[in-house]
């Protein structure tokens, strides 16, 4: 198999982890405490990932001001990325108690579609990347992908159970998150094929920016506002988990 096709195979397995979650959200019974120490577990593993896989590798081939510069760019993008889909309704993506329904506000369920993707794109261009880089998959950073895509899922998909969304909606967008988030991968490798170690190291601290504000903005809030006795014990535990990864790899 070509590096390609294994960029869009693992960019595609990471992307499966939100269907598995969407569906264990979607037709199983769990307390929103345990899903928000699920959330927190997985926002721990990706903060790890992020400083231990991405800015370091950055830091390592860029140096420190390329690498500072890509990170606060990616998280600015983000974050007005996610301002605007905010105004139409997808400020509460992940959430598993409140979102609003189509009948509340019209194009929400067009807005949470296309925030899913602004969440995984990163990370689906990151592991392209790191074959291109590499010349074989992380499996630390696979690994944290989809621990970290599986409580994104569940979480959301129970959100939009609650909010009346059908089973064909929830299950169809993670699907085709999945499919798309393959495709990402593969062009993480094929855009940047032609471009220095120097660029695709500022490229994967873009990535890392983006990340990074992502975690902050939905997971930790979410997974804070139901488990403010464990949240940041869980945090730790999904950290210390994604830094073993990253040493034992």
């Amino acid at each position: 198999m070509s590096d390609l096709w294994t960029a869009g195979l693992w960019g595609f397995v990471s992307g499966a982890a939100l269907v598995v979650g969407a569906c264990v959200g979607f037709f199983c019974r769990l307390s929103d405490g345990r899903i928000a120490g699920i959330m927190a577990f997985g926002a721990g593993v990706l903060l790890s990932a992020i400083a231990f896989e991405l800015m370091d590798e950055a830091f390592q081939k860029a140096g420190l001001l390329p690498t500072s510069i890509g990170f606060v760019s990616g998280a600015l993008v983000y974050t007005a990325a996610n301002r605007l889909l905010a105004r139409w309704g997808a400020h509460k993506r992940k959430r598993f108690a409140d979102q609003p329904t189509e009948a509340e506000q019209g194009g929400s369920g067009s807005a949470i579609a296309v925030g899913a993707l602004l969440d995984g794109i990163p990370e689906s261009i990151v592991i392209g990347l790191g074959i291109l880089g590499g010349g074989s998959v992380s499996v630390a950073m696979v690994a944290a992908v989809i621990i970290s895509n599986f409580p994104e899922g569940l979480s959301s998909s129970a959100g939009m159970k609650k909010a009346g969304r059908s089973t064909a909606f929830v299950i169809g967008l993670w699907l085709a998150m999945a499919v798309l988030f393959g495709f990402a991968a593969m062009a993480g490798f094929a855009i940047f094929g032609s471009f220095s170690p120097f660029v695709i190291a500022a490229s994967v601290a873009v990535a890392a920016g983006a990340m990074l504000a992502m975690v902050t903005d939905t997971m930790i809030p979410e997974a804070f506002a139901v488990r403010q006795d464990l949240a940041g014990l869980i945090v730790v535990a999904g950290f210390l988990t994604s830094f073993a990864l990253t040493k034992m790899g």
